[in-house]
């Protein structure tokens, strides 16, 4: 309908070797269309040209805006910051690097018209990435399915339209690490999902090296899953049984010394004890963050439309020289 706004948000991080073919190709996409579209970047924290080239096309364009942090926030807050900074009537995530393509949103937009308040991009085919990286992250869908108290969708990143009222309520949850595919699914309405392949990286490296890939896949298993405290409690009947059997074996069969088996229970039990500190430590850095109070990322500017401040932590330029 020609009456709606559509605002699309991108987190960008260093992706000065891409982010202009990315802006040319949205702004082609939306000549085509007949809904209003407003783009929202959110840059977190690039150290490259990636701010410099968005400003010398949000001067050209009206509909280009820009958010950009003090810091890099991490990927999940840049998109918790961009929904807080849309007014369109439904808000679609995506990638700053085209391997989300912009074609998808038309049918986005289509089940949204039929009275889906959330769609989502379901991954068929993933171009440009290794084996392991697909592995991984078609054992992480599945293994959080098993674990999580949410039925998230499998294969489904957060390439996804919403509608207001569905932003508006996601914005009410104000973890201090969100997984925010996995707040989507949280929040319910009427979801439904659109096939798409998603298309190979047009330039410059992927933002989620292992290390990240592991910090979000453990933020969204504490945020959505206590199974794992409760195979803490498993775990803990393991060596205690070893060592009874363990013992039980020694004396019938005479055949192992007391102090080898002793220290294979040892050694095993330490293993256990460490494994279940570790998952206790994850959950209890999740509840130490939040009783932290601390702004979960602080915004330094704001370029292309008016100051809006719904709870934003923004540091205008008289504060910053204080």
């Amino acid at each position: 309908m020609k009456d709606q706004l559509i605002s699309i948000v991108l987190p960008v991080f260093n992706e000065e070797a891409g982010i202009q073919a990315t802006i040319d190709t949205l702004l082609n996409y939306i000549e085509q269309q007949e809904e209003h579209y407003e783009l929202v970047f959110v840059d977190d924290g690039s150290q490259d040209k990636s701010v410099s080239i968005i400003k010398n096309a949000l001067n050209l364009h009206d509909n280009i805006k820009l958010v950009e942090f003090s810091r890099n926030f991490g990927h999940q807050l840049a998109i918790t910051a961009g929904l807080q900074y849309t007014k369109g009537d439904a808000v679609v995530v995506m990638d700053a690097d085209l391997q989300d393509p912009p074609e998808v949103i038309p049918q986005m937009i289509k089940k949204w018209n039929e009275g889906y308040e959330i769609v989502y991009g379901k991954r068929m085919q993933r171009d440009g990435e290794t084996i392991f990286k697909k592995f991984t992250a078609k054992m992480f869908y599945r293994t959080f399915q098993k674990l999580a108290t949410i039925d998230m969708p499998l294969d489904t990143g957060d390439f996804r339209l919403m509608d207001r009222k569905a932003v508006h309520q996601l914005l009410k949850l104000h973890e201090q690490d969100p997984f925010v595919r996995g707040q989507v699914t949280w929040i319910g309405f009427r979801q439904t999902s659109v096939q798409y392949h998603r298309q190979e990286r047009l330039a410059g490296e992927t933002k989620y090296p292992l290390s990240k890939m592991i910090k979000l896949a453990l933020d969204g298993i504490t945020s959505f899953s206590m199974k794992p405290l409760q195979f803490v409690n498993i775990f803990s009947i393991v060596p205690l049984v070893s060592g009874v059997l363990s013992l039980g074996y020694m004396i019938a069969s005479s055949s192992y010394s007391l102090a080898g088996v002793g220290v294979t229970i040892l050694l095993f039990t330490l293993g256990l004890l460490m494994l279940s500190i570790g998952i206790l430590g994850s959950y209890l850095g999740r509840v130490l963050d939040q009783v932290n109070n601390r702004p979960r990322f602080i915004v330094s500017k704001t370029e292309g439309f008016e100051e809006r401040n719904k709870g934003i932590h923004h540091f205008t330029a008289r504060q910053m020289n204080n």
